[in-house]
């Protein structure tokens, strides 16, 4: 297989120490993670609403009370249980030496000077499926020129890469749509904000007409006609028409909890996510519509199977990029 992409991983990191964050950036650095502050009184806030999360660093001393990050520990572990916590320890104290509810909400200790020990369980936590480069490279390709296509006078730009642990759900709207092939099966979901995509009809810069339409159903269309090309397009790129998809019979349910903004798809395997914000060409004029992408394969990952579709001229007439002189 191909060189696998260089995707990155936010963190929030949860420490006081102005000795330790000098540290712990330059090993997040290191690592590919990207480290994230928040204010004391906004963690759980943050929590309860940010989309984007691969783990959480925290220090034991956080709070500035002795046990202040184990009590932090367990009330996030109960609001995020799939987020990997790491517990930096004031000694060398490990794991066996927490009580078992404390052991259950980590899943490693370290110290400041024992840091670089965090490789492997982040490996194992945050970076455990490999994704192709062409694979990446390819979803920004064709969801770009998506998004362009339904879009008028809008510059869209794109964020890097990265992998999620979260299951919480950004804005009011998404969309969800299988995708199975021969290496992968799982699903592609895409999220925005309804007021935000309503102001982009109603200023004219989408296919709808802003005298005829305006309502929820016409947000629903434009996201739902974009989920279509992304995936007609993906299928087209890297589902393979010859090779045998087998007999999948196993599925997992999705559950998806709408007062906690939650959505589960069975696995605990981490998703890769992509961030589009759309920004008016023309200079700072409307707000700037994110929407954010996603692709998890919960039921089928061989990513040593992948490979690029050679489009053939056939198929490339029919896509539009050649016609005859």
């Amino acid at each position: 297989m191909e060189d696998h992409a260089k995707l990155v991983s936010k963190v929030l990191v949860l420490d006081h120490d102005p000795e330790c964050h000098e540290r712990i950036k330059a090993f997040c650095d290191q690592n590919n993670l990207v480290g994230l502050k928040v204010l004391d009184e906004n963690v759980l806030t943050v929590l309860k609403s940010n989309v984007d999360l691969g783990a959480i660093l925290l220090a034991e001393s956080y709070s500035d009370k002795g046990t202040g990050g184990l009590a932090l520990a367990r009330l996030i572990h109960q609001l995020r249980p799939e987020l990997p916590i790491f517990l930096r320890r004031e000694s060398t104290a490990g794991m066996d030496e927490l009580s078992d509810t404390d052991r259950n909400s980590f899943s490693a200790c370290y110290t400041i000077d024992t840091i670089e020990t965090l490789r492997k369980p982040i490996e194992e936590c945050i970076f455990c499926l490999i994704y192709p480069n062409a694979l990446v490279r390819g979803i920004t390709e064709l969801t770009k020129t998506a998004l362009e296509s339904q879009f008028k006078a809008l510059r869209v730009e794109v964020a890097t890469p990265y992998v999620v642990r979260d299951r919480i759900i950004f804005g009011e709207i998404f969309t969800l749509i299988p995708i199975e092939s021969n290496w992968c099966r799982g699903y592609l979901m895409l999220q925005t904000e309804e007021e935000a995509l309503l102001a982009l009809i109603a200023d004219d810069k989408t296919h709808i007409n802003p005298q005829e339409g305006g309502g929820f159903r016409d947000v629903n269309n434009v996201l739902g006609e974009i989920t279509n090309l992304v995936w007609g397009s993906f299928k087209n790129r890297f589902v393979s028409h010859t090779a045998s998809l087998g007999t999948h019979v196993s599925q997992v349910p999705l559950i998806i909890n709408h007062l906690h903004r939650y959505i589960s798809f069975g696995s605990e395997k981490p998703q890769l996510c992509f961030k589009y914000t759309l920004h008016d060409a023309n200079g700072p004029g409307l707000r700037p519509l994110t929407i954010y992408q996603r692709f998890i394969f919960n039921l089928n990952w061989t990513p040593e199977e992948f490979a690029e579709n050679e489009a053939s001229v056939e198929d490339l007439f029919e896509m539009g990029e050649l016609e005859l002189f």
